[in-house]
């Protein structure tokens, strides 16, 4: 019986002994006003991302000091889904021929056809299997600020060097809006932002510009005004790529750009590089400038998509709502390679006038 008292006696010694509740705490704590976590009402505070890390870390700096950054296209399957391996060999062709950087998932790559999951993923490929030699820019802007702010978010965690961002379209915002919309996306790390008035329906003038200057994060502006605009800020000391492929020459060497945002360089990488690092060659501008007439004369993608499908470098694969240029066009791209030399365009078969028939225009994917 003695045992089981002394056993009975440790039992209670060794019960955890947890304080009894004081009503009048019950009632203090009732009345207390709730506040919200601190991480939640921290300015600026996003989910951490990779590119902090040391061996992804890019400033603001490396970005400005790029000449020559291709929009790169995105190339399909005949279902719709991506063609990683033809995504592959057009990123090699423009690393050997002298890109310094890639927008993923901007106009040209048709972001505006992807979810958001297809978005990351493909910025997060690029980096892993490319951002060792060349500069990884996602296109994570969207007319809503949250989106933007999440998919930022999210193309930091994959690696990407840099983000570009839009301004708001279509529920076009203030300017006071506009200033708030960037100022969201800034701080998370290196942005271009990228004025484009002909599809945003909006101007992003200089007063914004100015302001949002302040963040050390904006490495510069894609300027698609004109190069009045572009020497307006360069004039400041600000950093700008000229939109426009048939304005790039005199805006890099007549009007202070750094160098251009290119969708003809999908096509001629190693022209465009020396048109941006050569110095000036009024005689190359005007042997390109056909070339550029033909590829915008319809919105882009549209003529870049076919240009490489007749180039054979991607499949003849057209997501809707985008089709290829009618076959009278198609003739005149054949005849402008001609003209300008294969040798000088991506890709080694020979360039074909393709039917009608041989484009897959797909609705569902």
């Amino acid at each position: 019986m003695a045992t089981l008292k002394s056993y009975g006696v440790r039992l209670r010694e060794s019960t955890p002994q947890f304080p009894r509740p004081n009503l009048c705490d019950n009632y203090k704590r009732r009345n207390v006003k709730w506040r919200s976590p601190q991480a939640a009402v921290m300015p600026n505070f996003h989910l951490p991302m990779r590119s902090f890390e040391v061996k992804n870390r890019t400033s603001a700096d490396d970005i400005k000091s790029l000449r020559l950054i291709t929009a790169i296209k995105t190339p399909y399957l005949p279902d719709g889904r991506f063609d990683l391996e033809a995504y592959d060999d057009l990123m090699h062709m423009q690393i050997e021929n002298g890109a310094e950087a890639v927008i993923v998932g901007g106009t040209t790559g048709e972001g505006q056809l992807m979810s958001w999951d297809e978005h990351i993923m493909l910025i997060g490929h690029t980096v892993n299997c490319f951002g060792g030699s060349i500069k990884v820019i996602g296109n994570t802007g969207s007319n809503s600020t949250r989106e933007a702010i999440h998919a930022t978010e999210q193309g930091f965690a994959v690696g990407m060097h840099a983000a570009l961002h839009i301004n708001p379209y279509y529920g076009k915002t203030s300017l006071d809006g506009l200033i708030s919309h960037f100022d969201s996306v800034l701080p998370m790390g290196p942005t271009i932002i990228y004025n484009v008035p002909s599809r945003t329906g909006q101007d992003i003038p200089p007063h914004v510009i100015n302001n949002v200057a302040q963040s050390p994060n904006l490495a510069g502006i894609k300027e698609c005004v004109g190069n009045d605009r572009i020497e307006q800020y360069t004039g400041n000391g600000i950093v700008v790529w000229s939109g426009n492929d048939d304005q790039c020459h005199d805006a890099r060497w007549s009007h202070g750009a750094t160098g251009v945002i290119s969708v003809t360089s999908n096509l001629v990488p190693g022209l465009m590089r020396e048109l941006m690092f050569g110095g000036k060659n009024p005689s190359l501008n005007a042997k390109l400038l056909p070339l550029i007439e033909w590829l915008f004369q319809e919105p882009n993608p549209v003529g870049l998509n076919t240009a490489l499908a007749q180039l054979g470098v991607v499949r003849p694969v057209f997501r809707l709502p985008y089709v290829p240029l009618p076959l009278e066009k198609r003739v005149e791209f054949v005849n402008l390679v001609k003209e300008i030399g294969r040798e000088n365009f991506v890709g080694k078969n020979d360039v074909q006038v393709l039917d009608d028939d041989d484009f897959i225009l797909v609705g569902r994917y």
